[in-house]
């Protein structure tokens, strides 16, 4: 067995030199299966009823509305 050591140069995001970015033109729309568009619109749902559920709970126990 060798005694080398291994020697790495850990460098920080903010002093590291800045990477191109990808652009998202001439991409155009993802195309996707019903099942997929529908799954999403469900999602969709699910994610504004429980938000409106949130902020029904949230006005209810600030004493907007009175039981």
């Amino acid at each position: 067995m060798s005694s080398k050591k291994a020697e790495y140069l850990v460098v920080h995001p903010i002093h590291d030199v800045p990477e191109q970015k990808r652009t998202g033109e001439g991409l155009g729309r993802i195309r996707m299966s019903a099942s997929v568009r529908w799954s999403l619109i469900v999602l969709r749902g699910y994610l504004i009823l429980m938000l409106l559920l949130t902020l029904y709970r949230t006005l209810q126990l600030a004493g907007v509305f009175r039981p």
